[in-house]
């Protein structure tokens, strides 16, 4: 018996050690550092029509880059299940990019429940608007298209 509750356990360890070691890495946030975008990066993209366009989602509590759709804010939880239904109507593949720009990373209560969702439902090609200060400063006065 005492063999047998090692074999069951022994997979929940790998599991949760996996797991911290893959927060560890990312410094304990939901995203890797591969899957920021920078802001001149996404408006040369935007302002390309010929380049392939994301689906740009605003997870925060408003401001419009242009092209974007707004969802309102991921801290509130009906905000978050409306947009979970959303989501799974889109190929895993598809190319998402979200942004809130209320305030520096370290402050801000949407981006960290809406990129978690996105790694929980399996996409592939999520991105985080790289706004280091806000959408104001870091979109707005740079002159990036807007809605």
């Amino acid at each position: 018996m005492k063999k047998r509750s090692i074999i069951l356990v022994l997979p929940a360890i790998i599991l949760i050690t996996a797991s911290f070691k893959n927060i560890k890495q990312q410094g304990g946030e939901p995203w890797r550092q591969d899957q920021l975008i920078q802001p001149f990066v996404l408006a040369a993209i935007i302002n390309d029509p010929s380049a392939h366009q994301p689906i740009i989602y605003n997870i925060g509590f408003g401001g419009g880059i242009k092209n974007s759709i707004t969802e309102g804010p991921m801290k509130d939880s009906v905000n978050l299940l409306k947009w979970r239904k959303e989501l799974e109507k889109l190929p895993r593949d598809t190319d998402i990019i979200i942004y809130c720009g209320c305030c520096p990373f370290e402050h801000c209560p949407n981006i960290r429940p809406a990129f978690t969702l996105l790694n929980e439902m399996g996409f592939k090609n999520q991105k985080l608007l790289n706004l280091s200060h806000n959408l104001k400063a870091d979109w707005i006065d740079q002159n990036y298209p807007v809605q």
